[in-house]
């Protein structure tokens, strides 16, 4: 490497450290000894700075998202929208170079970081993006989807239990795209990682069938760009490129724990930069980097117009793919699509609500070219299966069903990625008990705001005789406790299409909570579950009590209610398959289906329910689960439990003749 390429790497390290030290707080050991690696990526890498959003571009996620300032001194130095100034507030309020890298707070940054090993996993999303779309759009001299995926993770990204899943599903897969480097620093907080982590990784690399390349200097930028040019020559198979580094390289600290997580103070500073021969003032960059990234930036421009042309032939040469694609990349769903009658038509017999999901998803996969996902193995039981769609495998990357295998973590990581991606809007599958497994990614999906749907089916203690480790009770109060997230439990098949629909028009991901058992379709159910909650059986006269619910419970409230008015108590009731878009409503409606006069309400849950209490107010009842499930016929599980009409018309007469 020229003379020019290692001030480069030294103004980045500068930056790092300066940044952090006035921070008083971050990450300085993996940003510095990683920093000669990830300046050889970069500038091999395509891209265009000037056009973060480029479609052409290479995908680059760091896992190790603790390193935020490895990432924010490559934006700056190849002349992204990251400033002195902004560097200057690292982790402070409002800045944009927060403390783990944010989706959404810079462009160029391709996905939130910081939970370690997601990113890794996300990057096998995007690179599974990359070949479906390939497969879709690329034709003969016209690569319009063509790029890698690139990843830098740690020591602690490897020990995580999602990057395993992730890279065995990539191996299978023959992600041949996906280039991950391996910052091997042997360091982590509590000190050597011969504690914890004393595995041979490329054999079990290699195990999981990628090319695994080693790079025993990683002060070397020879050597990583020659492992960069011989993974990208690899045609079958991900490649891990392990690049050996001394944590806090060239620092006094080098090789300490202490430098995983703390600045490295005044002292260690001054001495690392004299031992550099660096009497620049803090947050300082040479002119002669800016000049030598100027002329990077221009073989960068040049590269993107390249392919803008290419593009516009394709445009002129393919019109319906290009205006496909076009359509893909905006998101925009299908006008008229919540007028198409077809979607809102069910037979009258009684579907579980994981069934009429399957009847929907397979209505709008004749409608959404580009909705893809599957089950982390469980598709029969989930009833998410497109049919004649293909599966997506190494032999057909253009198959909309994806097996993701027992992976529930890693499915919704990867789903994620593919929805960073851009072009395709990806759902995956599991048990709604094993919301616990995804969480994490589920979390992540919120907060960059992602459209991703997750598929829960057998949503309550009505699993039956699979028993309480399979019945799930706290997990729905749970998801709707994350911000940013919206939970869809509807009734029957008219509330799902409701459900997917409105789902279908977030920011935001949508959890879609579905029985095992059947459900009757009830009269009165449609478009009026789009607004969340709405009144499904009223009366003429002020109420003498309401009840609410969701899903399976829903048909028990209108029993409860024939029970009552047998006995003259007038009964109003909610039907709330999305507690989240109901509170979006406007006061006015939301007083209408919940008029706040009406204290005596009575809501039921067949799990935890304690979302429940912001609706119920003081004088309102509860009738839910207080513990875990047990195993018996559902009906059974149901009665055991006091999950029944009996049960809320009860609760009801206590407090309507208190």
């Amino acid at each position: 490497m020229e003379l020019i390429d290692k001030l480069a790497v030294t103004s980045m390290r500068m930056l790092t450290v300066d940044a952090i030290q006035k921070a008083k707080s971050g990450h300085p050991g993996l940003a510095i000894d990683a920093a000669p690696m990830a300046y050889s990526l970069w500038k091999q890498m395509r891209h265009d700075p000037k056009r973060p959003d480029w479609l052409g571009r290479d995908r680059f996620v760091l896992s190790a998202g603790h390193a935020s300032m490895l990432l924010y001194s490559l934006m700056h130095i190849f002349g992204y929208d990251v400033s002195i100034a902004d560097i200057a507030q690292f982790r402070q309020l409002r800045s944009k170079t927060a403390g783990h890298p944010e989706f959404g707070h810079i462009p160029g940054i391709e996905a939130t970081t910081g939970p370690l090993g997601q990113g890794f996993a996300m990057a096998v999303g995007m690179a599974m993006a990359e070949r479906h779309m390939a497969s879709v759009f690329n034709r003969d001299g016209y690569p319009v989807i063509d790029n890698y995926t690139y990843t830098i993770m740690g020591d602690g990204c490897m020990m995580e239990g999602v990057v395993s899943e992730a890279a065995s599903l990539a191996g299978t897969l023959k992600l041949n795209k996906l280039i991950a480097l391996y910052d091997s620093n042997r360091i982590t907080i509590e000190g050597s990682t011969d504690v914890t982590f004393t595995e041979n990784v490329a054999a079990r690399f290699a195990a999981y069938g990628w090319q695994v390349i080693t790079v025993e200097n990683g002060e070397s930028m020879d050597a990583v760009t020659a492992a960069l040019i011989a993974a990208k020559q690899e045609k079958n198979r991900p490649s891990l490129i392990i690049v050996h580094t001394n944590i806090a390289q060239g620092t006094p600290k080098e090789g300490s724990a202490s430098s995983h997580g703390a600045p490295l103070g005044e002292d260690n500073i001054r001495i690392y930069k004299e031992s550099l021969g660096w009497s620049y003032a803090p947050f300082t960059v040479p002119g002669e980097v800016y000049d030598h990234m100027a002329k990077l930036q221009r073989k960068y421009l040049a590269v993107s117009a390249e392919y803008d042309g290419m593009l516009d032939s394709y445009r002129s040469a393919y019109p319906e793919l290009y205006t496909q694609l076009q359509c893909w990349i905006s998101g925009k769903l299908p006008e008229g699509i919540e007028d198409d009658t077809e979607l809102w038509s069910y037979d009258e017999k009684p579907l579980a609500t994981r069934k009429t999901s399957e009847i929907m998803l397979g209505r709008l996969s004749e409608r959404l070219p580009n909705l893809v996902g599957g089950s982390a193995d469980l598709a029969p039981s989930n009833l998410t299966y497109l049919k004649d769609k293909g599966d997506f495998s190494s032999d057909n990357y253009g198959g909309r069903n994806i097996h993701f295998g027992i992976r529930e973590f890693a499915m919704a990581a990867i789903a994620n990625g593919m929805s960073l991606y851009g072009g395709l809007r990806p759902y995956c599958a599991t048990f709604l008990v094993f919301a616990d497994y995804l969480k994490p990614a589920a979390r992540l999906s919120a907060l960059m705001n992602r459209n991703v749907l997750y598929i829960l089916t057998h949503d309550s203690i009505g699993v039956g005789e699979d028993g309480p480790t399979h019945q799930p009770i706290e997990q729905l109060d749970m998801l709707r406790a994350t911000p940013n997230t919206y939970v869809f439990r509807p009734a029957d098949g008219r509330e799902t299409t409701a459900a997917y629909l409105s789902a279908l028009k977030l920011n935001a991901p949508a959890i879609m909570a579905l029985s095992r058992q059947n459900l009757p379709q009830l009269e009165g159910t449609g478009r009026d579950a789009m607004r969340g909650g709405y009144v499904l059986r009223d009366t003429c006269m002020k109420p003498d009590v309401i009840l609410m619910g969701c899903g399976s419970e829903v048909s028990l409230l209108l029993k409860a209610a024939d029970i009552l008015s047998v006995q003259g108590i007038l009964v109003k009731i909610v039907s709330m398959p999305c507690m989240e878009l109901f509170d979006e409503q406007p006061e006015e409606y939301r007083n209408t289906v919940l008029p706040p006069d009406v204290r005596n309400r009575i809501a039921c849950e067949a799990l935890g329910g304690k979302s429940w209490y912001k609706y119920l107010g003081l004088d309102g009842r509860l009738v839910s689960m207080n513990s875990f499930g047990t195993s018996a016929p559902a009906g059974k599980v149901f009665e055991a439990f006091g999950i029944t009409a009996e049960s809320i018309a009860a609760a009801a007469l206590k407090i309507v003749n208190v």
